[in-house]
C-alpha cells in the first residue's frame, strides 16, 4: 500500500484567538458595531466602530506566535490521556511550526508519554492558512468595514476562491498540503501518522482526500467546522484499488469534557 496506514488529525487546542471571539460577542462595543454593520456595512458610523473594535481586541502577535488560552493545555493534556489508553503509538509525528500547535502537542505528550519517544517533525506545509493584511483587524467585518474594496472582491469571489491580500485562499492551501501528501507516500507508506494542525487545514486534508469541491468545503466550514482539539482519523485499507486507500474512520471526534 502506497499510502500510511493511518492518519491522524487533531487541531490545537483553543488559542487566545478562540477565547477572544466568544468575548466579543458579550462586549457592548462589539454588539454596537454589529447593528452598526447590519444597517450599513461602510458607514461612517460603521468604520468608526470598526476602528475602536480593532484598538480593544488587538491581540499584539502574529499568527505564528498566538498562544493558548490555556497555560496547562487541558484539552490537549486530556485528549493525550484518554488516546494513551486505547491507541497505539504513532511511528512519526508531524505538527505546524505555530507556536499553539507545538504547545498543544506538548500538552497531548504530557498525557501520553510514550509520544515523547516518536520523531517529530516541525511542518510548515501544515500551518493555518495565512490571512495577510486581514491579520492587523482580527475580524473580518472589521476588516471589510474598513476596506470596502476587499469587501467587494470578497462578495464577488466567494470564500473558497477569495485571497487576502498578502495571503492566502483556500486552493492555496489544499496545494501545499497536496505536497505534505506526496512526503507521506514517499516516506511513510505503511506507518501510523499524527499531526496537529489548524482548521483550515483539517479541512483541506479531507476535500483533497475525498475529492470535495469548493461548494462541500465551503458546507464543511459553515456546518461542521473543526473543534479545538477535536481528532480525525483516515485509515488504509491495502486491499482496496490498486494502491491501497485512505478511508475517514471518524471526524471531530472529542476526547476531553467540556467545561461550562
Amino acid at each position: 500500500m502506497k499510502w500510511p496506514n493511518s492518519i491522524r488529525l487533531f487541531r490545537h487546542d483553543t488559542s487566545v484567538f478562540n477565547e477572544l471571539r466568544g468575548k466579543k460577542k458579550e462586549d457592548p462595543l462589539y454588539q454596537d458595531f454589529l447593528v452598526a454593520w447590519e444597517r450599513d456595512k461602510h458607514s461612517g458610523r460603521t468604520q468608526k466602530l470598526a476602528r475602536k473594535v480593532k484598538e480593544k481586541f488587538a491581540l499584539g502577535v502574529g499568527d505564528a506566535d498566538t498562544p493558548l488560552a490555556d497555560l496547562e493545555g487541558r484539552q490537549a493534556f486530556e485528549t493525550g490521556r484518554a488516546l494513551s489508553a486505547c491507541e497505539t503509538t504513532p511511528h512519526v509525528i508531524f505538527v505546524s511550526p505555530y507556536l499553539r500547535a507545538c504547545l498543544t502537542l506538548e500538552h497531548m505528550m504530557r498525557g501520553w508519554p510514550a509520544l515523547k519517544s516518536v520523531k517529530v517533525y516541525q511542518e510548515e506545509r501544515i500551518r493555518e492558512q495565512e490571512h495577510g493584511l486581514a491579520l492587523l483587524y482580527n475580524d473580518w467585518r472589521v476588516f471589510h468595514a474598513l476596506h470596502p474594496d476587499q469587501a467587494a472582491l470578497y462578495e464577488l469571489e466567494g470564500p473558497y476562491w477569495y485571497r487576502y491580500p498578502q495571503g492566502e485562499n483556500v486552493p492555496d492551501v489544499r496545494e501545499r498540503n497536496r505536497s505534505w501528501t506526496t512526503t507521506l507516500i514517499r516516506d511513510f507508506a505503511q506507518k501510523d501518522v499524527l499531526a496537529v494542525t489548524h482548521h483550515l487545514n483539517i479541512l483541506g486534508i479531507r476535500a483533497n482526500f475525498e475529492r470535495l469541491g469548493d461548494k462541500e468545503f465551503i458546507r464543511l466550514d459553515e456546518e461542521e467546522k473543526p473543534i479545538n482539539c477535536g481528532a480525525t482519523l483516515y485509515t488504509g485499507y491495502p486491499n482496496e484499488g490498486s494502491n491501497g486507500r485512505l478511508k475517514l474512520t471518524y471526524y471531530n471526534k472529542r476526547y476531553y469534557e467540556l467545561v461550562a
